[in-house]
C-alpha cells in the first residue's frame, strides 16, 4: 500500500504541469466611463437625481491598473481571478449642477471578478488571440461630500460583469506581452454617512497593455 501511494503521488505530480498552466498578469492602460444617472437621498439634501459626467484620469495618482491570475486547464480554456483598480471622478459640470462637493470612486472603483477565458494558440505564431467574460463584485472606495456630510471608505456596492478581448505575444517560454480591450458594467448602491444612499450604474471602457509570467 505504501509503495502504491508513493507511485500514485509521483503520477499526479508528473501530470500536474500538463493539466494546468498558471499565468500571472499585470496591466495598466487608459480607462474612461460614459455618463450615467445618479439618484438617492442624502441628509440635509433630501432626494436627488441627476446625470453625472465621469472622468477616468487613469494616469493620476492612484493610477489605473489590474492584476489577474489565470489557470489554463487546457490549451484553450482557462479560469481567472482578477482585481481591476478602475476610477471615476464626477466632472466639474456635474458638481456644479448637483450640489455635491465631491463625488468619486477613486481609490478606486475596484472590480473583483471570476472569469472564463478562451484562447486560440497557433504553434506557428507567437501571437495568441483570446476572449473572456466574468462576474463579480464592485468594492469601490466611496468619496462623497454632500450636505456637509463626508462619506469616505470602502463598500461592497453591487454586482459587476466584464468582457475582455485581446491578444498576447510570447517573448519566450515564460514571459509575454499583451494588449486588450476591457469593458465592465456595475450596478452600485452606496451608503452615505448620516443616512441615505447613492445609486448609479457605471460602465468603464479600457485599453490595457501588460506583462504576463507563465509557469
Amino acid at each position: 500500500m505504501k509503495h502504491f501511494l508513493r507511485a500514485l503521488s509521483l503520477v499526479l505530480l508528473s501530470a500536474l504541469p500538463a493539466a494546468a498552466e498558471v499565468e500571472l498578469s499585470f496591466y495598466t492602460g487608459t480607462q474612461s466611463a460614459p455618463h450615467s444617472d445618479v439618484s438617492g437621498t442624502a441628509p440635509g439634501v433630501g432626494p436627488f437625481k441627476f446625470q453625472a459626467g465621469w472622468e477616468g484620469k487613469p494616469f493620476d495618482m492612484p493610477p489605473y491598473y489590474g492584476l489577474r491570475a489565470t489557470w489554463w486547464r487546457s490549451a484553450n480554456l482557462g479560469y481567472a481571478f482578477e482585481v481591476n483598480h478602475a476610477k471615476v471622478y464626477a466632472d466639474k459640470a456635474t458638481l456644479a449642477k448637483s450640489g455635491f462637493s465631491r463625488l468619486e470612486f477613486t481609490d478606486g472603483h475596484n472590480l473583483v471578478t471570476f472569469n472564463v477565458f478562451y484562447r486560440w494558440p497557433d504553434a506557428a505564431s507567437r501571437l495568441t488571440p483570446y476572449a473572456g467574460a466574468g462576474l463579480g463584485l464592485a468594492i469601490p472606495h466611496v468619496d462623497v461630500l454632500v450636505g456637509g456630510n463626508k462619506t469616505y471608505g470602502y463598500q461592497v456596492t453591487g454586482p459587476v460583469v466584464q468582457l475582455v478581448l485581446g491578444a498576447s505575444y510570447a517573448l519566450n517560454d515564460t514571459w509575454s506581452l499583451f494588449g486588450e480591450y476591457k469593458g465592465t458594467y456595475s450596478s452600485n448602491e452606496a451608503d452615505l454617512k448620516g443616512g441615505g444612499t447613492l445609486k448609479t450604474d457605471l460602465i468603464t471602457n479600457a485599453l490595457n497593455v501588460g506583462l504576463s509570467y507563465r509557469f
